[in-house]
């Protein structure tokens, strides 16, 4: 399929409002290649009545132009369940879409690319989780809501980086095993007293973050504001100002209204946050997730109209999968990392 259509004046006339939002982070002459796709996609996903989910990490063209729910993996989990479309589109990586899948299982759920994965997700199986088990016996099991669906349906409950520390305590244990993220991990210990037995997972965007880098940052820029997700390295967030989830990392800029801020996260989270923060500068030697990339309007798409790439999962893994995320979801988030 061609990358490129016609933008006609109908095209322009009907994504206008859209491009007026996104101007500031999208020049024109790119949005002439984008909007012919949105103008597509708007229209097919009505009468096939597909719903398009988004995570904070898409591009402003999608996370603006085509999804219908945005927001973090926790919002997307429950927004999931909700909603009455035929076809979920998830504009997310693989265990986003597997999530979806989990709280929807008689829908049908689309992912634009099957190659968006994740490295956290791949970086533990079910049977790492099955050997912990036995290592600790009785110990219950906190698995990172960035997991796959096999790795979901072993372990007790599941998170986000806006709740963890809410869940971990929620257990009443003196003990925890937690997974796979080693620095969500480490930086849960300092929130709590409970032991928190780790993995050795990372996240490769926010592992390439430096304390250095933001040391150097700050140099440049007196005032700058630091913003960090828990995913970072420990240094990272001692080098930091705020630390906080997605959601938390938003409502924060919202509410304090920084002049010059750095997001130490997945880069496209910078533009969109921008959209509708006009006032606040965002500096952005920041990290690309290329998982994230790989999810294209073009490939929308082609994902709606043939309805390829369907989310698969064992009827018995979903089963046990959708306990432990209605688990977290039944928790809700923590204030301070939310």
């Amino acid at each position: 399929m061609s990358n490129t259509l016609e933008f006609t004046e109908e095209v322009k006339a009907k994504t206008l409002p859209i491009f007026n939002k996104v101007k500031s982070v999208i020049p024109e002459l790119e949005w002439k290649n984008y909007a012919p796709w949105i103008y597509k996609i708007n229209k097919l996903k009505q009468e096939k009545n597909v719903v398009i989910l988004a995570h904070n990490y898409q591009t402003p063209e999608i996370y603006y132009g085509v999804a219908d729910i945005i927001g973090d993996s926790l919002k997307l989990a429950i927004e999931a369940e909700k909603t009455k479309a035929d076809i979920i589109i998830m504009a997310g990586v693989h265990f986003m879409a597997e999530t979806a899948k989990i709280m929807s299982p008689h829908k049908k759920v689309l992912i634009p690319d099957m190659d968006a994965g994740c490295s956290l997700a791949e970086s533990i199986t079910a049977n790492d989780i099955k050997k912990l088990k036995k290592k600790y016996p009785g110990t219950p099991v906190v698995t990172y809501v960035n997991t796959s669906a096999e790795v979901k349906a072993e372990t007790d409950v599941c998170c986000t980086s806006a709740n963890a520390v809410k869940v971990v305590e929620s257990l009443g244990t003196d003990q925890v095993i937690f997974l796979p993220d080693e620095y969500l991990a480490k930086y849960v210990s300092t929130k709590t007293k409970v032991k928190i037995i780790s993995w050795h997972g990372t996240c490769m965007v926010h592992e390439k973050f430096t304390a250095s880098e933001l040391i150097e940052l700050k140099k440049n820029y007196s005032d700058l504001f630091i913003i960090s997700h828990p995913e970072c390295p420990t240094d990272v967030i001692k080098a930091s100002d705020y630390t906080g989830s997605t959601s938390g990392m938003i409502n924060y800029i919202e509410t304090h209204k920084p002049k010059n801020v750095f997001l130490v996260t997945e880069c496209s989270m910078s533009d969109n946050v921008q959209v509708e923060n006009p006032n606040t500068n965002f500096v952005r030697p920041c990290n690309l997730c290329p998982h994230m990339k790989k999810i294209t309007l073009n490939k929308i798409y082609d994902c709606i109209e043939n309805e390829t790439n369907e989310v698969i999962i064992n009827p018995d893994v979903l089963k046990k999968a959708r306990v432990s995320v209605e688990r977290m979801i039944k928790i809700g988030r923590q204030s301070s990392l939310s």
